[in-house]
């Protein structure tokens, strides 16, 4: 295996694959579902953890720690100032996705904003006045109806369900400092051991694993695996933002739920709009889509479409990849 996506084989990506149904499976279970050696999955997998073509990590949810608001984010950029751009708004700790992509605007990014803090002083006083930013468009996330992080299991593996995951909202009741502690080291390393981290946080290995499972249980975390769309051979990453009659909104949101290559969707404020992001092998399949899938759903009045070109950061999280594409 070499370090790039493009030299990645058939057992890189099925072990791929199996971290992303559980990015905290032991090597000896990744090695059962893939029918190789424990010795040679564990050594392939480590080498992909270690080149960047994967990250797990703990993914907390929108409302940690406390209540939020998610916006998406429109950002045009003055010509060849993208990459400076991106650099600051990778360092934001309140953003949960944030990419590069085609279309009218350079960047397109959700703002996790604590519920009284000033909405004026982040976009303004802070994304507006980044060297190179001309432009930032803002929109409020009503509802979030679909997000699968499992997605590469409903488009490559045979027979996957395809289901649509309603969104969990933790209250801030859930999480403590302890918490929060574990949470953050866990969002740097998702595949640490419980004793690792009980170790560097100074609690006992016990504490931190019924913290964890509790946490886990209730959907206030998750355990994703990151992986470029590339490293797993689909060509088309793409954010829909689709206008739909409003009496037929949150039908149709359900209905594109239930597509295999729809990884993410949410109503917006602006324009009863549903924003949408879907990952398609081929353009071929993103034809498919648009004329099979969105042209044919009553209520559907018409489409922007971007193509993702870079992911920065996903579910709070850096992805390990961008810096050396850009």
């Amino acid at each position: 295996m070499s370090s790039g996506p493009e030299h990645l084989d058939d057992l890189d990506r099925r072990i791929i694959l199996a971290l992303q149904a559980d990015g905290r499976a032991t090597w000896t279970e990744i090695a059962e579902r893939c029918q190789t050696s424990v010795t040679t999955v564990a050594r392939r997998g480590q080498q992909l953890l270690r080149d960047g073509i994967v990250r797990v990590a703990v993914m907390p949810d929108v409302e940690y720690p406390g209540a939020a608001d998610l916006f998406v984010l429109r950002i045009t950029c003055e010509p060849g100032t993208q990459k400076r751009v991106l650099a600051q708004l990778a360092d934001r700790a309140d953003l949960r996705f944030l990419a590069l992509v085609t279309g009218p605007a350079d960047i397109i990014a959700e703002l996790s904003l604590r519920r009284g803090d000033s909405l004026h002083a982040r976009i303004v006083e802070e994304i507006q006045a980044i060297e190179g930013v001309q432009r930032c468009d803002t929109d409020l996330t009503l509802h979030v109806y679909k997000v699968s992080h499992d997605w590469g299991q409903q488009l490559v593996v045979p027979g996957t369900p395809d289901t649509v995951v309603e969104v969990h909202q933790c209250a801030p009741g859930h999480f403590d400092a302890a918490d929060e502690k574990i949470i953050d080291f866990m969002q740097e390393d998702g595949r640490a051991s419980f004793r690792a981290v009980a170790k560097a946080l100074g609690v006992d290995e016990s504490t931190v694993r019924r913290r964890f499972e509790v946490l886990q249980r209730r959907g206030c975390i998750s355990v994703v695996t990151l992986v470029s769309a590339p490293a797993l051979g689909f060509e088309s990453e793409i954010i829909f933002n689709i206008t739909v009659d409003p009496a037929r909104l949150d039908t149709l949101a359900h209905e594109l739920g239930t597509h295999r290559g729809v990884r993410y969707v949410a109503a917006t404020l602006n324009r009863n709009a549903l924003f949408c992001e879907v990952i398609l092998p081929t353009t071929d399949d993103v034809h498919a889509f648009t004329t099979r899938t969105l042209g044919r759903l009553d209520g559907v009045q018409g489409w922007t479409a971007s193509m993702v070109l870079l992911t920065i950061r996903r579910g709070f999280v850096e992805t390990p990849w961008w810096r050396d594409n850009v």
